[in-house]
């Protein structure tokens, strides 16, 4: 199977997404991840997106969709993906249509993970972090055994920058102002499967699941 999923911060949808690869036995492609990925490996395209990342520059479009593509084509990919941060734009969906034609593919499915705006800010606003170890906690999810400091090394938790009520609405009215069009592409397509993500984990993989016809009520 040959899969997107996209979802707002704090939606659930990384947990959602390692939870398919192990389930599906697909890669999981992220454009952060290749990025990195490339840049360790100093392949053409890493060294390319590179040049751009020291300076904190956005990288161009044709080196993100050249990079994808030479990801699409390795051996781990010939039994399906599950794509994860791209396509962000109609262009870059275009674009990944064309790569997948020449390939002889095409997706077979779009998750779009659903989650009200309210809770997405409380998720965001309710997490905390440890500078030291990088341990993550959630005030009311996963609270710390002690208030406000890390189980692990006893370093005084932090809250990010983007983690704040304020940014996190903006974080969301971004997602939401960049993504629609792209809902609309998958929806005209007749590939969108909307996923509802409240309830446990295990609930909403349920959900993705009985979209495939793994699990019937």
């Amino acid at each position: 199977m040959n899969m997107l999923i996209m979802g707002p911060p704090g939606s659930g949808k990384g947990t959602q997404s390692k939870l398919m690869v192990e389930e599906f036995g697909v890669p999981h492609i992220s454009t952060g991840d290749m990025f990195r990925t490339a840049m360790r490996e100093q392949t053409e395209v890493g060294l390319l997106a590179k040049k751009y990342i020291d300076r904190g520059m956005y990288v161009p479009d044709e080196v993100t969709i050249r990079l994808v593509e030479e990801r699409l084509k390795q051996d781990d990919c010939k039994n399906g993906f599950l794509l994860d941060g791209f396509p962000r734009t109609i262009y870059q969906a275009e674009r990944l249509d064309e790569i997948l034609k020449g390939m002889g593919k095409q997706l077979d499915h779009v998750f779009k993970i659903e989650v009200d705006s309210y809770v997405i800010v409380k998720r965001l606003s309710g997490r905390r972090i440890c500078p030291s170890c990088e341990a993550s906690f959630h005030l009311e999810f996963h609270p710390p055994k002690q208030k406000g400091i890390c189980d692990n090394c006893g370093t005084e938790l932090t809250v990010r920058s983007d983690d704040t009520p304020e940014t996190a609405i903006k974080r969301l009215e971004v997602y939401l102002q960049n993504t629609y069009p792209l809902i609309e592409y998958y929806e005209d397509q007749g590939l969108l499967r909307n996923i509802m993500g409240f309830g446990t984990i295990e609930r909403v993989f349920f959900r993705i699941k009985r979209e495939l016809g793994y699990d019937q009520d």
